[in-house]
């Protein structure tokens, strides 16, 4: 008996720490696939910059890496 109602204890936790698991892992996809979201939302609006305005669209890419656009005298 004692031995039956400590593999029941443990199948407790074990149901619990794969429930956390789990529930870790889908807040972990969640975020990804809502930051790939924006990103692909991001880049469309980069895309018609680059359409309508490609001088603009040149200094949000300068900035973007990091480049200091030159100065205007």
């Amino acid at each position: 008996m004692r031995t039956l109602l400590g593999y029941a204890v443990l199948a407790i936790i074990g149901f619990f720490a794969i429930k956390l698991l789990f529930g870790l892992l889908g807040f972990a996809v969640t975020l990804l696939v809502n930051l790939l979201w924006l990103a692909a939302i991001g880049f469309v609006l980069y895309l018609v910059l680059k359409v309508v305005s490609p001088s603009t669209a040149a200094k949000v890419h300068d900035t973007i890496k990091g480049r200091k656009p030159p100065r205007a005298a």
